[in-house]
């Protein structure tokens, strides 16, 4: 059985997102760095759809996702690719196109083996620790937890 995300504050500026997953690490790196395994489930929020997601998976390569919902509203982000080691970690900066918390944001993906499961753990530096802040007061655990669980449905047909 997958852990529930959990989001929690991490030193000064950070918060850490923990997840776990019945899928074995290299199947769960390339289902979350992969655009074409990326559009089956990294929708977002009830309602929004990915429609846009464009990945170059190297140091100094950028991505680019957006998300439009039923109203053809858009929200999109994307950033740099600061280091990439398949299977266990991803770091990139961050930036959304409608911000929602002032600046730059660098987030490091790491994926270890749980028996056999595969532990996330997502840590997010911000650029203040307001900005931290302002993400966490943001209830944002039930929309992560329903885009995981697309994920371990997909992850459950490969």
């Amino acid at each position: 059985m997958s852990i529930k995300v959990a989001i929690k504050a991490h030193g000064e500026r950070a918060t850490r997102i923990t997840r776990s997953f019945n899928a074995p690490r290299t199947l769960v790196f390339d289902a979350m760095s992969n655009a074409e395994m990326m559009k089956h489930w990294f929708h977002g929020a009830p309602g929004w759809t990915l429609t846009t997601c464009e990945i170059d998976l190297r140091v100094g390569g950028r991505y680019r996702w957006v998300w439009t919902n039923e109203a053809g509203q858009e929200m999109g982000m994307g950033g740099e690719y600061k280091e990439v080691k398949r299977p266990e970690r991803i770091v990139t900066t961050e930036k959304f196109d409608q911000a929602w918390y002032p600046g730059e944001a660098i987030g490091t993906i790491e994926l270890s083996v749980q028996g056999k499961q595969t532990l996330m753990t997502l840590t997010v530096e911000y650029e203040s620790r307001a900005a931290r802040d302002g993400v966490l007061a943001i209830p944002m655990e039930s929309e992560m937890e329903s885009g995981y669980q697309r994920l371990d449905a997909y992850l459950a047909k490969h």
